[in-house]
């Protein structure tokens, strides 16, 4: 075949290769693949196949390893493995990785606890919905200063998801 369509489908193909010989990004396939191997028990397959995406900066992959690493499912239980990946997806803006973060901050686990944190984490999830990270905000709270709420309340008007 010649013309458009020819040359069309000869840069598609090569673009293709190119994608390959370079490594292509992992898919949401891939996430898919590791929630079949949770679903099965296989947490090591499912770490495997999450991994990736997490490192390529997948926010909802990232929350599934980092309660893996919380949980003790495959790995072995590493709070500070979990903070790192709710974290990641926190910064990116993803309420489920802000109340896990909030959560843990409340409570110390991986990370000193920190109710300021704790707070703006929890304010964040709130401000999107997630009614269980505004109740358990107000349950932090009280065990808060005035001069806390006020530096989380500035934290959380000045917080801007990384980019």
């Amino acid at each position: 075949m010649t013309g458009f369509g020819g040359r069309a489908a000869a840069h598609a193909l090569a673009l293709a290769a190119l994608l390959l010989a370079a490594g292509a990004p992992p898919s949401r396939a891939d996430f898919a693949e590791g929630l079949a191997a949770l679903d099965a028990g296989d947490f090591e397959s499912a770490l495997e196949a999450w991994r990736p995406l997490a490192e390529a900066g997948d926010a909802e992959a990232q929350i599934a390893l980092a309660g893996l690493y919380r949980d003790g499912l495959g790995p072995r239980a590493d709070l500070a493995q979990a903070v790192r990946w709710y974290r990641r997806a926190a910064e990116q803006g993803e309420p489920v990785g802000q109340l896990n973060l909030g959560d843990l901050y409340s409570r110390g686990e991986g990370v000193p606890r920190d109710l300021v944190q704790a707070h703006l984490w929890l304010s964040l999830a709130a401000a999107q919905g997630r009614r269980w990270a505004s109740k358990r905000r107000q349950e932090i709270a009280v065990a808060m200063t005035a001069a806390e709420l006020a530096e989380a309340e500035r934290l959380a008007e000045a917080w801007r998801p990384a980019e």
